[in-house]
């Protein structure tokens, strides 16, 4: 073997230097009232520098096609490394205040979940892909459940680590499905295979079965309806920071690497999974919605809310184009600024109200926090999806994706996505009516945010209103989105 290939690695070669860097500075720090605000200094700043590295570094390949690092991928690194880093900013306050022992772990794990998430995104192989995907999935069930002295996270994350183990043996049946049927793992050579196959009307079948287990196993990281029963707990009973990096960083990941997947190995498929997509974002957006409406718990309201957001980005999947990897990539851009705006505001809530989250609690937010109820009012109406914000860019740039189709179900599944605009746009108003309208007896008292937290919103407000309106942003990922 040529050790020499790793050095194409660059990305995930560094991520493991900072991994051991954090370790051994939670090693040796001493256990001071300053070690957590060190760490998270130190991880945030090591997360920075490898997100200036990424816009610098070049595609690359390594070990035969199984590590195909292309313009997009690289992008698609850099945007879940800054989704990472406002993670890490704004999980300094809870680490300080709830979970100050486990600083060194937290960001531990972070690192490692990103490293998998970087696998993810790179492989070119089924193999490497799943393990991508299981060094992604096992620390984040270790995340879900850090708050382990409280029911409702341990209960998170026993759901988590049961589902995840199960939608990751349905993925790995699948793969064993197509490896019978076309005799390789590497999406390359499936492609040529599958198409081989197709053309002579053999082994259609058992591919078929395969591309269903597959996209199963991937339907329940995404948490797609049918697939998504476990995210409302999950979402409750993990800590507010790492339910915001499970709806947003981890969720982009896996859309975007079932986008290339979809599009370069199952393209001689399109016939087939075309109609597979049209049925779950019908039936995500549909019924995140309806239930989304019902929510009384605010992480559970994102929890219906985020399978909603993932039922609109699978919109970009639908053209199997360009324009459509970029939509995806400009969506999960947008979608993490303003899913991060929100749930920095609940984590201080949270942090200054008892460790309630019940929407109730926002009532009269106005009268005591006008600057947080402004800034989580332009969140939720990015997230809506209402002009000028960003929100509305990116679903914009979706929809026209999924109509270059040119069908007519794709027109059909379009203008349910757009009536459900409408409807989504009336539970993210609850909030703001909460906020602005609502009555309360004794609201929330007045209190002070930490310079963290400042960061954390300042970065996500300016994305808010600035991605919309700077349209280099998006040639830029057009650009680097072609194949």
């Amino acid at each position: 073997m040529n050790y020499s290939q790793f050095l194409n690695m660059i990305p995930e070669a560094l991520l493991v230097l900072a991994l051991i860097i954090v370790f051994f500075a939670d090693f040796c720090l001493t256990k001071s009232a300053r070690k957590v605000g060190v760490l998270a200094k130190l991880a945030a700043t090591l997360l920075l520098c490898q997100t200036i590295m990424l816009t610098t570094v070049s595609p690359a390949e390594a070990f035969a096609g199984m590590y195909v690092a292309g313009q997009s991928a690289q992008v698609m690194k850099l945007i879940l490394t800054f989704g990472t880093f406002i993670v890490v900013v704004m999980a300094e306050p809870w680490l300080e205040r709830e979970a100050s022992k486990y600083a060194g772990e937290f960001h531990m794990l972070v690192f490692s979940t990103l490293l998998g998430m970087y696998i993810m995104v790179s492989s070119g192989n089924f193999l490497l892909f799943f393990l991508g995907l299981e060094t992604a999935s096992v620390p984040m069930a270790c995340l879900v459940a850090m708050d382990k002295w409280k029911k409702k996270s341990a209960e998170a994350g026993a759901k988590y680590i049961l589902t995840a183990t199960f939608s990751s043996g349905i993925m790995l049946y699948g793969i064993s499905f197509i490896y019978a049927s076309v005799g390789t793992l590497y999406f390359d050579d499936v492609t040529q295979r599958i198409s081989y196959f197709v053309n002579f009307k053999s082994q259609v079948p058992l591919m078929l079965a395969g591309l269903v287990f597959f996209f199963s196993g991937l339907g329940f990281k995404l948490s797609l309806v049918p697939f998504h029963f476990w995210t409302a707990d999950t979402y409750e009973g993990a800590p507010t920071s790492v339910t915001g990096y499970l709806s947003v960083v981890s969720k982009g990941a896996a859309a975007f690497a079932l986008m290339v997947i979809l599009m370069k190995v199952f393209a001689p498929l399109m016939e087939y999974w075309d109609y597979l997509l049209y049925i779950v974002i019908v039936l995500s957006i549909t019924i995140a919605n309806l239930f989304a409406i019902r929510q009384k718990e605010l992480k559970r309201f994102m929890a219906f809310s985020s399978i909603s957001q993932a039922g609109y980005i699978m919109l970009a999947v639908v053209g199997a184009s360009q324009t459509g990897m970029a939509g995806l990539m400009y969506y999960v851009l947008v979608y993490v600024v303003a899913n991060m705006a929100v749930f920095t505001v609940i984590s201080t809530v949270e942090q200054n109200n008892g460790g309630t989250t019940m929407m109730s609690s926002y009532d009269g937010f106005y009268q005591t926090n006008p600057k947080l109820s402004f800034l989580m009012t332009l969140a939720l109406f990015s997230l809506a999806g209402i002009p000028p914000f960003a929100g509305m860019f990116s679903k914009f740039f979706v929809f026209m994706a999924a109509a270059e189709q040119g069908s007519f179900w794709a027109y059909f599944v379009v203008f349910i996505a757009l009536i459900n605009t409408v409807v989504s746009l009336y539970y993210y108003l609850l909030i703001v009516k909460a906020m602005y309208i609502k009555p309360a007896e004794s609201p929330l008292p007045t209190f002070r945010t930490e310079s963290s937290t400042r960061l954390a919103l300042v970065l996500c407000t300016v994305g808010i209103a600035l991605f919309g309106i700077c349209s280099c942003i998006y040639d830029w990922l057009f650009a680097a989105s072609a194949f």
